[in-house]
């Protein structure tokens, strides 16, 4: 009897055609698991931008811990509150980042700009050739509601005016721009109010070239203790330590060459843990800052951070108080900055 001509049901095929087939299905499921391994692995990569290793800065910081607790404990006390409805604690904080860029020889000047009826201003400081290409780095100086905003982000800001100490002792190769941003919190965090959007269509507008742009945000807040580091997904967290330890830069898929730049002028600088990402902007915390503005008008830009709310639990609370950060660490986190806007600038 032909077993073919038998009803589906009743055939008996062949002993040799069934271990053939079962060796087909093993060979496609094995290419299949190769491919998603493959995919799965490039991905990673893609991602986190692994870098060849290479023997970590370890010479002195040339950043004062001192100092930066100094800055810090100045505006997340003294200023307080310094949010968009305290136009004198704004004020006293803007006055403090204007006199003390301009003490280390930055060309300061500020941008004025109206919002709801009531004047707010960016303060900006210029070292280094008045024209041709240039570097921005920045960081907002307002807060959440009436909160000290030690790690946010009064760390961005004491990194700021550190980062200008050392770029007015030994001038960059070309311009570098460090602004310090108002009305980067609610209600005006991804409007076109934000300080740092205003200054970005500013630039925009006059033609300015932009080599890079670098957001400090919330730069000061560490751990060593197991699982301090949380992550926004939880497929990125096999991908990256469980130790708050480390620094991050972040960008997007489109800015893998500024990352890597930025990466790895940090890890040749600092002896600091540095990690990176480069995701989808529609991750929570991509664009959590003032790098955004700068891609919306058309300019590379990545943010340096502790991870935020991701690290930070007292992120947004009272208990964001300049007791909690550390310094040591902070510098080195500076002194990677100074070490990228310096190999940016050549």
């Amino acid at each position: 009897m032909d077993p073919l001509a038998a009803p589906p049901d009743e055939r008996v095929l062949p002993e040799a055609y069934l271990v053939g087939a079962r060796r087909q299905k093993r060979r496609v499921l094995l290419s299949l698991a190769v491919g998603a391994l493959l995919l799965g692995s490039a991905t990673a990569c893609l991602v986190t931008q692994p870098m060849p290793k290479v023997k970590p800065g370890v010479g002195p910081c040339p950043v004062d811990p001192a100092n930066l607790e100094r800055h810090v404990r100045y505006l997340s006390e003294a200023c307080v509150p310094r949010d968009w409805r305290s136009g004198q604690g704004l004020g006293q904080a803007a006055e403090f980042i204007a006199a003390t860029l301009r003490s280390h020889g930055g060309r300061t000047s500020e941008q004025v700009f109206e919002v709801r009826g009531k004047p707010y201003k960016n303060i900006l400081a210029s070292f280094g050739p008045e024209t041709g290409p240039r570097l921005v780095v920045g960081a907002h100086y307002d807060t959440c509601d009436a909160l000290p905003g030690a790690d946010d982000n009064a760390s961005g800001v004491a990194g700021l005016l550190e980062l200008g100490r050392l770029l007015g002792a030994a001038a960059p190769g070309i311009r570098v721009d460090l602004v310090a941003y108002t009305l980067e919190e609610p209600p005006f965090f991804r409007t076109r109010h934000m300080g740092s959007a205003r200054h970005a269509q500013a630039l925009k507008a006059e033609g300015s070239v932009v080599k890079a742009m670098i957001a400090l945000e919330m730069i000061g807040r560490f751990s060593d203790a197991p699982g301090s580091q949380n992550y926004p997904s939880a497929l990125l967290a096999p991908l990256y330590p469980d130790q708050g330890n480390f620094i991050a830069v972040v960008g997007r898929l489109g800015d893998i060459s500024l990352v890597r730049a930025v990466k790895g002028a940090m890890i040749r600088t600092t002896p600091l843990p540095v990690v990176s990402i480069n995701a989808p902007r529609w991750i929570p915390g991509i664009d959590f800052s003032d790098h955004h503005p700068y891609w919306d008008a058309g300019f590379p830009a990545v943010m340096v951070t502790d991870t935020a709310f991701n690290r930070n639990r007292d992120y947004h609370t009272p208990q964001d108080t300049a007791d909690r950060l550390d310094y040591v660490r902070m510098a080195r986190v500076v002194q990677g900055v100074h070490g990228a806007v310096l190999e940016l600038a050549r």
